[in-house]
């Protein structure tokens, strides 16, 4: 199996990490082949007699490994319930079958592979991980992140960074897209300014809207009539209500869902490759790991403050084809809340520190508002018996709205914009300003006064 020069590169930078340490992370977008450079790490471990073990979380990532061991000529086996045992040195496993057969293992592994490494520090991973502590560890992901803020330092000791999503767009290894969005309406006149800018976190709390934006058949008939498209929706009963609106607008729309028999799930997603489906409405399934280079749009329908989520999304349709510019209907604003897929990210093996507001409570502890009690938190103060509301979570809706295209050009003047309005300090270079942009006075005493109180 031939390497494409950054992927060769990719198992090169592994090795020389390996040579001064017992793991390494490699890093590289969705799309960029990670499944191709852990083959071909197998594979030269084979040739050294060591035993390997991959480890995947799902039926789909067991067939792409399987596949890509074979046609490298890697003979292997699977550990995966419905799968006979075999004795070849390396196995292709389910991490969830794989946890509840390790005292069976015989041949313990020389070599661990970890498909989609963020998940590495939650749950099965780590006992399994802990079983084969004498083992070294190679982790590749095309996000090295957790909503939880959890780094993956604890598991690797070296971070190989791969190439950009933008350089593989230049090299035409990943194709270019286009992105529609909502405008961005929000009310940014009680945001500070902090060191000439907007304060993040007043910005980030002000720009978090549930909203879905749009119709989304009209936009997907609009912008991207008949692409193969993948509808990332926040539930069963709203992937199913999605499906249901593409169905009665006359397009070939299935729902795909994680307890779907595997067969029906299949289907739906080959379905893509070949005109059977036209829409692919999905609850958490087709975000890792799916593989069909025809999907050309993303219907993104389920607002996240996951940035890995994200890109794992939008992933899904970068994978190139001849003449293909991939669409992104981004009904949620998940883009200028993370930024396009394709900018540069600098990843970290750290833990990213949560910030916390000033006299804010540590998240483990709970203090009463009556008897000024501290405790872990639970429902009732367990001193005086004080009740605390549970906030109703926000319910997520639709409004009407029409996406538009988001440039990097807009995004770039919007940011310059904001620099303007915060170096404009005083009363005076407000309503200059002001009159420089159109703008009525009041909008220059209305910022001026929102800052000084």
């Amino acid at each position: 199996m031939e390497l494409r020069p950054y992927q060769a590169q990719a198992v090169s930078g592994l090795r020389d990490a390996l040579r001064t340490a017992d793991s390494a992370l490699l890093v590289m977008p969705t799309g960029a082949g990670k499944t191709v450079v852990f083959t071909e790490i197998a594979r030269l471990a084979t040739e050294k007699n060591k035993t390997v073990f991959v480890l995947v979380h799902r039926r789909e990532l067991i067939n792409q490994a399987s596949d890509k061991l074979t046609k490298a000529g890697v003979k292997h086996g699977i550990i995966a319930a419905g799968f006979d045992r075999s004795t070849h040195s390396v196995q292709v496993c389910s991490v969830q079958t794989l946890v509840r057969r390790l005292a069976t293992v015989t041949s313990p592994p020389d070599l661990v592979i970890i498909d989609e490494a963020h998940h590495a520090v939650a749950g099965s991973w780590e006992k399994v991980i802990q079983h084969f502590q004498n083992a070294r560890i190679v982790g590749v992901t095309a996000t090295p992140s957790r909503l939880d803020g959890r780094g993956l330092g604890s598991h690797f000791s070296t971070l190989v960074q791969g190439p950009y999503v933008a350089q593989l767009v230049d090299s035409g290894y990943l194709s270019p897209h286009r992105v529609f969005a909502p405008p961005l309406k929000v009310d940014l006149t009680s945001v500070k300014t902090r060191a000439g800018d907007y304060a993040n976190d007043q910005l980030s709390e002000a720009m978090d809207r549930p909203t879905i934006t749009g119709d989304a058949v009209d936009h997907y008939r609009r912008l991207a009539d008949g692409l193969p498209a993948i509808a990332f929706c926040c539930s069963i009963a709203h992937a199913t209500s999605v499906c249901f609106a593409f169905t009665a607008a006359g397009y070939r729309a299935k729902l795909v869902t994680g307890s779907m028999p595997m067969d029906e799930r299949d289907d739906a997603i080959s379905g893509l490759a070949d005109g059977r489906t036209q829409v692919l409405c999905s609850v958490d399934v087709v975000s890792e790991g799916t593989d069909v280079p025809a999907v050309s749009a993303a219907i993104l329908l389920r607002p996240t403050q996951s940035e890995a989520l994200y890109l794992q999304q939008v992933g899904r349709i970068l994978r190139p084809q001849p003449g293909k510019i991939a669409i992104v209907l981004d009904h949620v604003g998940s883009t200028v809340k993370h930024g396009f897929v394709d900018d540069r990210r600098i990843w970290s093996l750290d833990t990213k520190l949560k910030r916390q507001r000033k006299d804010e409570a540590a998240p483990s502890v709970r203090q009463c508002p009556k008897c000024f009690a501290a405790f872990k938190p639970q429902q009732f103060c367990p001193c005086c018996g004080h009740e605390f509301k549970v906030k109703p979570k926000r319910p997520i809706t639709k409004e009407e709205g029409r996406l538009r295209e988001l440039r990097r050009e807009d995004a770039i003047e919007r940011r310059e914009k904001r620099k303007e309005q915060g170096k404009a300090r005083t009363l005076p270079e407000l309503l200059a300003l002001a009159r420089k942009k159109g703008y009525k006075p009041g909008w220059a005493y209305k910022i001026f006064y929102g800052r000084k109180y």
